[in-house]
């Protein structure tokens, strides 16, 4: 794994997050591993510099990542307390 940026706290995903990382062949770590290192995924510039700033102000961290079936996402929240994997429509 590259350099963490930032803690994750503790780990959470949804039964659906589950459900399509399963369906693409992805496992958990792959995504922690590419959101805690900086690759935010699938977004927009103005996005990825939000999470950028937010490495180091300390507001929540966003990830996107575009799989076979569905969009997860990646949440670390501000306090770095939790990590959340799931789907947009769990949110």
């Amino acid at each position: 794994m590259s350099e963490r940026l930032f803690p994750l706290g503790r780990l959470a995903m949804t039964p659906g997050a589950s459900e399509a990382m399963g369906i693409a062949g992805i496992l958990p770590h792959q995504l922690l591993a590419r959101h805690v290192s900086g690759d935010f995924g699938d977004l927009e510039a103005d996005d990825i510099e939000r999470n950028r700033e937010a490495v180091t102000n300390g507001a929540r961290i966003f990830s996107a990542y575009d799989l076979s079936s569905e969009r997860v996402w990646v949440i670390t929240e501000a306090d770095r307390s939790v990590t959340t994997i799931l789907l947009p429509s769990e949110y």
